[in-house]
C-alpha cells in the first residue's frame, strides 16, 4: 500500500523547538567525559535534521535487548488486556482499550537507553503464561533494514485477541537532541466483538545529546480509533516548554467520530497517575491507571540453546551480557562483529536477488476483500504469512505454533538454516495448510519443559523506544513458501475503513495526513 502525504499548515508548538531545563532525575543519563567525547565526535559530523539511519552509536547508551523484544511492552499488562473482550458496554470497552494503550509507556531501564537495532531477518518469539492457564503468543521479524521496519503478531486465542503491527522508526538529529518519529500502526482485534482498534505511537526525544544531562521525553499526538464503534481517543503527549509546563504530562479526549462530541477527557502523567473525566454524564474525574505502582509482565522465550542464530536473544547474547556488566569494549567488539557480518551478507545478497522475510509477507495493494483481510489495513506493510482461521482456541493455537517455534521444546517445522536471498516470486492465491503440531507443543502451561528463558526485569521508569538508526548491514534469507491467502477471521464485519493517519510533524509543526495513494 502506497501512502501519499498531505500537510495542513495549522499545527501546535513543535516538540523540537529546543532543549529544555531538566528538573527530574528518574529518566536521566549522566555521561562521563570520555563517553561525552565519543558522542560529540560522532554527532559533530552531522547537521540538524540529518537522518541517523546509518550512524553507529556507542554501546553505553544501549538497552540490553533488541527492538523486536522491546515491542512486547505493549502487551505487558495482561490484567487489563484480557478483560477487554468481556466488557459488554461498547463505550466502557473502548475506554478500557485506551487504558490498556496508556499502560505500557512507563516501562524502561533507568536513564536514556535505546534498544538494539535488529538486523534484517532477525526474529523474536515469546509467550506469556496467564493466571487462567491460557497463553499469549508473540512472533516478530525485522522485515526491512533501510528503512527499518519491525513487524509483529500477537494472539491470545482463548481471549479472542489478535494484534498485527509494523513499527517504522525514522530518526533525525536535532542539534542537542535526537528525535525518533514512530511511524507505522498496530491493529488490535477483539474477534468476539468484530472490532478493530487502530493504534499509533507518540514520537520519542532524547535531549542533551551534546551537553547537559541526557533526558528522555515522549511527545506529539497519537490515537486509538475503532471504526466499528465510531469512537476515537486523541492523546497528546506533552513536552516541557522553556519556562512552563512539566515533564511527562498527557492530555486528550475520547470523542464520537460522527458528531465530533467529546465524551471523556484525559489528564495526568504517563509515568505516574493518569485520570479520565466523564464529560457527558457524571462530570467525575477518576484514576484510570497508576503507572508508578504497576508491575509489567514480560514474555518468556525458549532457552538459548534451542534458538537459531537469527533469533534476538541468541544473536545478541554476548553483546547484552557485556552491556549488563558495563564491559563496553567487549560489547562494542561483539556488536561490530555482527554488523560487519551483515554488511558482507548484504553485499553478497546484492548479487543474487531480493531478500524476503520468512515469517511475514507484504500486504497487497488494492481493495480489501473484507475487514478480516489484513491487506486492506492502512500502513501495516507486512503481516504474518499464515492463515489463522481455526474454529476453536485449540485449533488456533496449533496454527500459531506452526508458524515458528515459540514454546520450550518445540521443534521448527523446517530446518532453520541460514537463509539465502531470492528473487521476487508471484504471490499465491491461498496458503498451504499448517503443519501438524505435536501434542507436547500445546500442553497446558504447567506441563512445559525445559525451563524457558525469562526476561530479567529492569528498574522501571518512563518508556523508551528511541531508535537512533540502524548501523549494520542485512542478513540473507531462506526462500519462503508460497504466500498465504488473506486472513478471514472477521468476515461478518461491515465494509473496512481506510483510516486517514494524522501525525504532527515535530520539526516544522505541520499536521500531516497519510492517505492511500492507490485508492
Amino acid at each position: 500500500m502506497t501512502l501519499g502525504l498531505r500537510r495542513n499548515t495549522a499545527g501546535n508548538r513543535s516538540s523540537v523547538e529546543g532543549d529544555r531545563p531538566d528538573t527530574t532525575a528518574d529518566d536521566e543519563t549522566v555521561v562521563d567525559q570520555d563517553q561525552g567525547n565519543v558522542l560529540s565526535h560522532i554527532i559533530s559530523q552531522l547537521r540538524p535534521g540529518a537522518d541517523l539511519s546509518r550512524v553507529t552509536l556507542p554501546t553505553f547508551i544501549l538497552e540490553p535487548r533488541s527492538m523486536l523484544e522491546r515491542i512486547t511492552n505493549f502487551m505487558a499488562h495482561p490484567e487489563i488486556l484480557l478483560t477487554l473482550p468481556g466488557i459488554d458496554d461498547p463505550v466502557e470497552r473502548f475506554v478500557a482499550v485506551t487504558k490498556f494503550y496508556l499502560s505500557g509507556w512507563h516501562i524502561k531501564p533507568p536513564g536514556v537507553k535505546k534498544p538494539l537495532n535488529p538486523v534484517l531477518g532477525e526474529t523474536f518469539t515469546g509467550y506469556w503464561d496467564y493466571p487462567d492457564n491460557t497463553r499469549g503468543y508473540y512472533i516478530s521479524e525485522q522485515t526491512s533494514h533501510h528503512p527499518p521496519k519491525s513487524s509483529y503478531f500477537f494472539m491470545a486465542p482463548e481471549h479472542h485477541i489478535r494484534v498485527d503491527g509494523t513499527l517504522k522508526p525514522r530518526s533525525r538529529f536535532l542539534g542537542n537532541s535526537v528525535g525518533s518519529f514512530m511511524e507505522g500502526i498496530a491493529v488490535m482485534r477483539l474477534l468476539n466483538r468484530n472490532e478493530r482498534y487502530f493504534i499509533t505511537q507518540p514520537n520519542m526525544y532524547a535531549r542533551g545529546i551534546l551537553f547537559g544531562k541526557m533526558k528522555y521525553e515522549l511527545g506529539d499526538h497519537a490515537y486509538v480509533r475503532c471504526p466499528e464503534l465510531g469512537l476515537e481517543a486523541e492523546i497528546d503527549f506533552k513536552v516541557k516548554g522553556w519556562m512552563t509546563g512539566t515533564y511527562n504530562a498527557i492530555g486528550g479526549h475520547i470523542k464520537d467520530t460522527k458528531s465530533g462530541k467529546n465524551l471523556f477527557e484525559f489528564s495526568g502523567y504517563w509515568d505516574k497517575e493518569m485520570y479520565i473525566k466523564n464529560l457527558t454524564q457524571t462530570g467525575k474525574k477518576e484514576l484510570i491507571f497508576d503507572a508508578s505502582h504497576a508491575k509489567p509482565s514480560y514474555p518468556k522465550a525458549r532457552p538459548l540453546e534451542e534458538q537459531s542464530d537469527r533469533e534476538s536473544q541468541r544473536l545478541w547474547d554476548k553483546v547484552t551480557k557485556a552491556i549488563k556488566v558495563a564491559d563496553q569494549r567487549t560489547a562494542t567488539d561483539e556488536k561490530s562483529f555482527i554488523e560487519d557480518r551483515q554488511r558482507a551478507e548484504a553485499a553478497e545478497r546484492g548479487e543474487h536477488g531480493e531478500w524476503h522475510p520468512k515469517l511475514f509477507r507484504k500486504t497487497r495493494a488494492g481493495a480489501s476483500n473484507g475487514p478480516g483481510d489484513l491487506d486492506g489495513e492502512e500502513n501495516l506493510d507486512w503481516v504474518i504469512d499464515a492463515a489463522i482461521d481455526g474454529k476453536t482456541p485449540d485449533e488456533i493455537v496449533k496454527q500459531v505454533l506452526a508458524i515458528a517455534p515459540i514454546l520450550p521444546g518445540q521443534k521448527a517445522q523446517a530446518p532453520q538454516a541460514e537463509a539465502q536471498p531470492r528473487s521476487e516470486a508471484p504471490v499465491a492465491a491461498s496458503a498451504p495448510a499448517p503443519a501438524a503440531v505435536s501434542p507436547q507443543q500445546v500442553q497446558p502451561p504447567q506441563q512445559q519443559a525445559p525451563a524457558p528463558q525469562q526476561f530479567q526485569s529492569v528498574s522501571q521508569g518512563p518508556s523508551n523506544l528511541v531508535d537512533f538508526g540502524h548501523a549494520g548491514g542485512a542478513a540473507p534469507q531462506q526462500p519462503a513458501q508460497q504466500k498465504a491467502s488473506p486472513l478471514n477471521t472477521m468476515s461478518d464485519l461491515k465494509e473496512p475503513l481506510q483510516p486517514v493517519i494524522h501525525r504532527q510533524d515535530s520539526v516544522e509543526g505541520f499536521d500531516e495526513e497519510f492517505h492511500d495513494a492507490d485508492s
